[in-house]
Order: structure tokens, then sequence, then C-alpha cells
């Protein structure tokens, strides 16, 4: 598979993903626990929650990017 194609693979499940995970922390963030906690604690939580996609994208990223094998 081509750079290209991987790219372009890799960029519609990144918007699928940031879309499906803005509604899960949404939920997370209305949570009763959430809306009970300190300013404090509530400032670290939407950080977390703001923060944390990244993780599980990384390594998709990594594949998008790795170099074309040569078919030669």
């Amino acid at each position: 598979m081509t750079r290209r194609t991987r790219k372009l693979i890799g960029a519609f499940v990144i918007v699928i993903f940031v879309v499906v995970y803005a509604l899960v922390a949404m939920a997370l963030a209305q949570a009763q626990f959430v809306q009970q906690a300190s300013g404090l604690a509530q400032g670290f939580i939407y950080a977390g929650l703001g923060l944390c996609w990244i993780l599980p994208i990384m390594p998709l990223i990594g594949w998008m990017e790795r170099p074309d094998q040569d078919a030669a």
C-alpha cells in the first residue's frame, strides 16, 4: 500500500475517531461525579479528556507516515 493511500485511509479513520471520542468525552464531562468535583479537579478532568485522544491516534499516524516499500 502506498503512503498516499495510507494517508487517505488514516485521515478518514482519524476524523471518525475524533467525532466519536468527542461525543464520549462530552458524555463523560456531564457525568455526576465530574459535576460535583471541585473546580480544580474539573479542570484536570477536562484537560485529560481533551488530551487523551492523542494516545490511540499515535500508532495510526506512525502507520500513515511509514515509507513505501520498494516494489523492485
